[in-house]
């Protein structure tokens, strides 16, 4: 098989369309265009059955009926709309949120806003495989906690947070469970009956489909009530006003169908390649750390840390691989992955860390290229490196660092 370069191997940043939900989508595009409010002719009813349907593959892949999933144009507005018009709407009852410092930005900066309009917002550290435990949450709740926000799996590390027994606790003390299950869901099982979530957002383009397409789910019995952030028209029971992308949500909606079918077989195939691709690294590198769990973590992912190595410089030495320094929406910053930070991991390791994220059309032949490229490149700048040889040298770099900080 011959290889085509460059190989994306960045599957937590975005996906590529699936050719079979690309099929589904075209029709939308061109001859059924209609607009899924239109109530008074053909065009706007077969709009609205296609975005019925969409809405019950989505909400069948987490457990959820249709008629709990609201549309939305991406994770980051569900998100949005769920933590604010969650604050609003109870605000009543309290004004305290828990959610962890290693969540995504999106939610982190949702809950700085709601701390300027008067919310308290407590955020639980992690352990060193950065996951939260129930005690934790149990701990942190008061009679004043109306939300408790964590994802299922971490988009940096593929840590997998116990949503179950967490749930558990959270129900015990009457709170609202949210769930940011946009990584894991459709990559690993997921079912919001069974692990207590009251509102989970999840988004289409982590998981073959187009982008600009999210949901929300929002349980019906008990009903959870949300305060709309966007107004006009009363779309989608008033949580959210907007005409419909209809070509989106029929896109979203079969590859949510394909995850459910294929998700056991894909995650296995998956996980190999992964354990192929580490396996091959540490036979032949001294010196790396998977960052985050071993045994709790999404099937594709591997994050890697390789001392004496910057990561920039090592994704710019391999610029036939389409990797990550963290995630994709604080890749830009300079500053080390706070993920990895709050795992009590160093500075200077942190910055050397690369997050390898493999997907459906990965191959074998892909993860031999990628493995020897890496362990070429690794070797390249650490010849390069004087820190490389001075520790190779045996000389004690940490109190050389500590010395000249202390000066």
């Amino acid at each position: 098989m011959t290889l085509t370069l460059p190989i994306f191997m960045d599957y937590h940043s975005t996906t590529p369309v699936d050719p079979r939900v690309l099929e589904a989508m075209l029709p939308y595009f061109t001859t059924a265009f209609g607009n899924a409010a239109s109530r008074n002719h053909s065009f706007g009813w077969h709009a609205e059955e296609a975005s019925e349907l969409g809405r019950e593959q989505v909400g069948a892949l987490v457990g959820a009926s249709a008629k709990e999933m609201v549309w939305t144009s991406g994770a980051t507005e569900a998100i949005n709309l769920a933590l604010k018009g969650a604050a609003e709407f109870y605000k009543e009852k309290g004004n305290h949120l828990i959610t962890g410092q290693t969540e995504h930005k999106a939610t982190l900066d949702t809950c700085k806003r709601l701390e300027k309009m008067g919310c308290t917002v407590t955020y639980l550290p992690v352990d060193k495989e950065g996951i939260i435990h129930p005690e934790q949450v149990r701990e942190a709740m008061t009679d004043k906690t109306i939300l408790v926000a964590l994802m299922l799996a971490n988009n940096e590390i593929g840590t997998i947070h116990p949503v179950k027994e967490i749930g558990a606790v959270v129900k015990a003390k009457g709170a609202l469970f949210f769930v940011d299950a946009v990584q894991g869901a459709g990559k690993i099982p997921f079912d919001v009956q069974d692990c207590g979530v009251d509102i989970a957002a999840v988004s289409a383009h982590k998981m073959y489909g187009p982008k600009g397409i999210g949901a929300l789910y929002v349980r019906r019995k008990p009903r959870v009530r949300l305060v709309g952030q966007i107004d006009g028209g009363g779309h989608e029971r008033g949580m959210r006003s907007g005409t419909l992308n209809v070509p989106g949500i029929v896109g979203f909606g079969k590859a949510a169908e394909l995850c459910r079918n294929e998700m056991v077989a894909e995650a296995k195939r998956i996980g190999d390649l992964r354990d192929k691709l580490e396996s091959k690294l540490f036979a032949a590198l001294p010196e790396i750390y998977i960052n985050g769990s071993r045994d709790h973590r999404l099937p594709g992912n591997s994050n890697i840390s390789f001392a004496y190595v910057e990561g920039e410089g090592l994704m710019m030495a391999m610029k036939d691989v389409a990797v990550s320094s963290g995630s994709a929406c604080t890749s830009a910053s300079l500053e080390p992955s706070y993920v990895l930070r709050a795992l009590g991991i160093g500075e200077e390791l942190a910055h050397t860390s690369i997050r390898f994220g493999l997907g459906r059309f990965n191959t074998d032949e892909e993860v031999d290229y990628v493995a020897q490229h890496v362990i070429d490149s690794v070797n390249r700048l650490r010849e390069l490196s004087p820190l490389w040889e001075m520790a190779q040298e045996g000389i004690d770099l940490k109190s050389i660092q500590w010395a000249q900080g202390a000066h």
